[in-house]
């Protein structure tokens, strides 16, 4: 099957995280996570982002990111996050019909919040008629392929916890995030202020696991109960635990999202040199955005997979992945100047 540019969920699984699936498919282990598996993964987290995290494995993305919010948030609550978030725009409503809580989008040029964006929207605190502001979430990378420095993300942990608020960060290509910035899981979550992660896999390489981080495991006395009410508790949890641990063994995670990310760079500057092609993003982790002649996209679409971010100014987005490999981007940006040449 040919590589897709459309979604860095369109790869395949590395050979080392089903070389590790099928080890732990040998006899019997304990069921819902009380095998050695995910007592690695607990410690691994530990080792990752503190002494104080707690790890909790889960099916899926979305999963990870509404029982993340749900263990801060109560229907009364209000999340804050941009417009473009994920939360808002790709999981079909999942945080108001499972959480009840109000979402509070904020319209951004990057993907990117800020406390000056923020700080209108911080208000109500005790009126009984107003949603209770309580938790800000910002994607790391973001759905725009933009990243927060270290600092932009401390400087909202700041303004939330000034509030008696908090601090989520979907990380479903947080590995991506941590390869470009060049710092550590730690620096970037736990000593920025960050409250909980969805720490995602399935984006890089992992065939179906992600995880809720806690950066305080005091921050979620009933999660164990909540993952089950749920229904994210996977009775055969090593399988799951399997794939995070060697996903985080010699820094795999991050060689992975190396590659995505240096193939992003890669697409980005052969298209800068085909004419009649804007860029609309900066390309900071493994996402290409650029608007095209509408004629030209349609006859793309046609040869490759890819998505269509913005239909009505006609803005593409291009996925690198893990196994995407300089032939593809260049077979792909040949094809790309072949139709925007005749």
């Amino acid at each position: 099957m040919a590589k897709s540019f459309g979604s860095d969920n369109h790869s395949g699984i590395h050979p080392r995280i089903l070389k590790a699936l099928a080890e732990a498919n040998s006899g019997h282990s304990a069921a819902y996570g009380d095998d050695p598996y995910t007592a690695r993964f607990e410690q691994m987290i530990k080792h990752l982002f503190g002494n104080k995290a707690k790890g909790f494995l889960v099916m899926n993305g979305t999963g990870a990111n509404i029982l993340s919010l749900k263990a801060l948030a109560a229907p009364y609550n209000s999340i804050i996050c941009p417009t473009t978030a994920h939360i808002n725009v790709d999981e079909c409503a999942a945080p108001e019909s499972n959480i009840g809580c109000k979402l509070v989008t904020i319209v951004t040029p990057d993907g990117k919040l800020t406390p000056e964006l923020v700080k209108p929207y911080l208000y109500g605190f005790g009126f009984q008629h107003h949603a209770q502001p309580k938790v800000i979430s910002i994607s790391e990378s973001t759905e725009l392929g933009t990243l927060y420095t270290i600092n932009e993300v401390k400087a909202l942990a700041e303004l939330a916890h000034s509030y008696g608020m908090l601090l989520h960060m979907d990380g479903a290509r947080f590995a991506n995030a941590v390869a470009a910035l060049g710092c550590t899981p730690a620096e970037l979550t736990t000593e920025a202020g960050v409250d909980v992660l969805s720490f995602g896999g399935t984006k890089n390489g992992l065939m179906l696991a992600d995880a809720v981080v806690f950066m305080n495991e005091q921050l979620a006395p009933n999660f164990m109960y909540q993952r089950k009410n749920a229904m994210q508790l996977a009775s055969k949890m090593r399988f799951l635990a399997a794939q995070f641990t060697e996903y985080l063994t010699d820094n795999l995670w991050i060689e992975l999202a190396e590659n995505s990310n240096r193939m992003a760079r890669l697409l980005a500057s052969k298209i800068a040199a085909i004419p009649n092609i804007e860029m609309t993003q900066s390309v900071e982790s493994n996402a290409v955005f650029a608007i095209l002649p509408e004629d030209k996209l349609k006859k793309l679409h046609e040869q490759y997979t890819f998505y269509d971010w913005d239909e009505a100014r006609c803005e593409a987005r291009w996925m690198c992945s893990w196994d995407t490999n300089e032939q593809d981007v260049e077979e792909f940006c040949c094809g790309l100047n072949r139709i925007m040449s005749e």
